[in-house]
């Protein structure tokens, strides 16, 4: 079951217009969600993302935060999910072809919730690994990264580029040749005992994941940068890991044939730990 618009609609029956500006120009946003046994995990935050880059694209969001949050547990539960991943998507919606927004009476409201697959174990046990992409990151001045866009082609050609590389994921560097972030996560590493990864100011989306990290670094006594770094800086990291919403923190095995992990670091571990701590405080609280 999709929830389209304003009701749930058996899959089959959720159409949307081939007029839609989300479709012809990517002309809207989105959020994903995990869900751990039938609690939302961060959901607040996710919507005021969500509203976050409405505004910055001048998109009026149909439903208020409140409503938004009803109708991802309704969604859930007309699925039958408890682990779940879910995905809030606002497009401009359907008008005549042109990029004014205006010819677009009213948006387009969706959300789905499906199961969560679980990643490999070995993903975690053994790690994954990634290479530096040729593509780059959009500038911040063309899209603001603050957008959780739809507009994503970019991070498809570096997932491409990652595919012919024989590589789980791709890391993207700015306009300036700093690493900037994967196509679909964030990247951290540690070296001389520092927890590093890109600031903000690269051109990166704050990711909740990636503040969460942060967050528990901290909590651990553990030293954090955020700052501008080069792909050599992580040659010589002692570890590295991405992370994300889905993946929470995956550690890597390798960089492409230039450098090789013995495995998940001490200090990936750590912080996996700590943050399915949070996890499990979190859906306790929120029961």
């Amino acid at each position: 079951m999709i929830y389209l618009n304003n009701k749930l609609v058996s899959r089959g029956r959720a159409r949307i217009s081939v007029f839609d500006h989300g479709f012809l120009y990517g002309d809207g946003i989105y959020e994903t969600l995990r869900a751990y046994d039938g609690v939302v995990f961060m959901l607040d935050e996710h919507v005021e993302r969500l509203f976050r880059s409405a505004s910055l694209i001048g998109l009026g969001v149909p439903k208020s935060p409140e409503a938004i949050k009803k109708a991802v547990y309704k969604t859930m539960k007309a699925n039958r999910v408890k682990e779940a991943i879910v995905r809030i998507t606002v497009s401009r919606g359907a008008g005549p072809v042109g990029l004014d927004p205006a010819l677009c009476p009213e948006p387009t409201f969706v959300i789905f919730a499906g199961q969560f697959k679980k990643y490999p174990r070995h993903y975690y046990q053994k790690g994954v690994s990634i290479a530096i992409a040729d593509t780059r990151r959009n500038y911040r001045r063309a899209l603001d990264p603050r957008i959780k866009s739809l507009n994503f082609l970019n991070n498809v050609l570096a997932k491409i580029e990652a595919k012919k590389k024989g590589v789980y994921e791709a890391v993207m560097l700015n306009y300036r040749g700093y690493l900037a972030e994967g196509t679909v996560a964030n990247i951290f590493f540690i070296k001389n005992n520092v927890l590093c990864t890109p600031s903000v100011q690269v051109g990166i989306l704050d990711g909740i994941t990636r503040r969460i990290i942060l967050d528990a670094a901290k909590e651990l006594h553990i030293e954090t940068r955020e700052g501008r770094f080069r792909p050599e800086d992580i040659h010589d990291a002692q570890e590295v890991f991405i992370s994300n919403t889905t993946m929470e923190v995956m550690p890597v095995a390798g960089i492409e044939k230039v450098k090789k992990f013995p495995g998940p670091g001490s200090v990936t571990r750590l912080l996996h730990k700590a943050y399915k701590k949070k996890v499990a405080e979190y859906i306790e609280r929120e029961r």
